[in-house]
């Protein structure tokens, strides 16, 4: 009970926190406003803005330095979403059980919001560098330029990923997708996190480690739920994937041993942060949480 509470609070916390950087004003532009609000407030788990969070308070407590970051990473999200549902990529026509951007709006205007997203989280963090003072600008560029990398690595495993569609995949393409279309930005978050507390290099090492594990179970969860998941939990379809002719952990291994797979990496992923102990509580049940969740 105490990591569920833990985690509802750091949701309101970030959508607290999203809400600020919600346009208001009536202009010609308010349909798309109200598009990219539709999606980035439409619920999910928030994991990508609490793992930033969550790292950063393994070493420090004033969270007001990274939330900036957090907020953008969740943009990116959102905009990476907003682009995976349409026709031409997923062809989805729900998530969180509401209707897709799309389908809500229309393909033009789904294609811009997931663009303004893009956009506002780059303007989220150039204007916290413009506010930084000059001992923590070279951290900042750091992050900028991880940041900027890591939604490149994003697409470049979207990519591969639709290229690939109905096609035999090696193991070494099906890991590169999975490391690179959700890995990439869960890594990020946890690296953005540790780098904004000032942390050692040797723990920014273990961190980084751990949410490359992390990353990877996320995926390959995603992959068993599509498989056997619940429509009604998922607010989404299943069986996507397998219609898609998607490759998959569950499609290249099977069922049980997908799964075994990812039990075996989310005990790495816990072991790689044990030397925390108690005050890493939180990220250890967060990889179990990857790992047991139903949606």
């Amino acid at each position: 009970m105490e990591f569920k509470s833990r985690l509802k609070e750091y949701q309101e916390l970030v959508n607290q926190e999203l809400e600020k950087y919600i346009r208001k004003q009536k202009c010609p532009e308010e349909i798309w406003n109200s598009s990219m609000e539709y999606s980035l407030m439409a619920g999910g788990k928030r994991l990508r803005p609490i793992l930033v969070i969550a790292t950063y308070q393994l070493f420090k407590n004033n969270i007001e330095i990274c939330m900036p970051y957090a907020v953008a990473i969740e943009m990116v999200h959102n905009f990476s979403l907003i682009h995976d549902d349409m026709p031409c990529v997923d062809n989805d026509d729900f998530r969180h059980g509401k209707l897709t951007n799309h389908k809500k709006y229309n393909e033009a205007t789904a294609l811009l919001a997931g663009d303004g997203l893009l956009n506002n989280a780059y303007i989220v963090i150039s204007q916290d560098l413009q506010n930084t003072k000059t001992k923590d600008i070279t951290k900042k560029i750091q992050i900028f330029t991880e940041f900027s990398q890591a939604i490149d690595r994003m697409i470049a495993g979207e990519y591969i990923d639709t290229e690939y569609e109905g096609k035999k995949i090696s193991e070494e393409y099906l890991e590169y997708i999975h490391k690179n279309k959700t890995g990439a930005l869960l890594t990020l978050c946890v690296r953005m996190g540790a780098i904004l507390a000032d942390c050692e290099k040797e723990d920014l090492e273990s961190l980084t480690k751990y949410a490359e594990k992390i990353g990877l179970a996320f995926q390959i969860k995603d992959d068993i739920l599509s498989e056997e998941g619940n429509e009604k939990v998922l607010g989404k379809p299943v069986g996507n994937d397998k219609k898609m002719g998607k490759c998959t952990y569950v499609s290249k291994y099977g069922l049980q041993k997908a799964k075994d797979i990812l039990s075996q990496i989310t005990k790495e992923a816990i072991d790689e942060i044990s030397k925390y102990g108690e005050k890493a509580e939180f990220l250890k049940e967060l990889a179990l949480y990857i790992q047991n969740r139903n949606k």
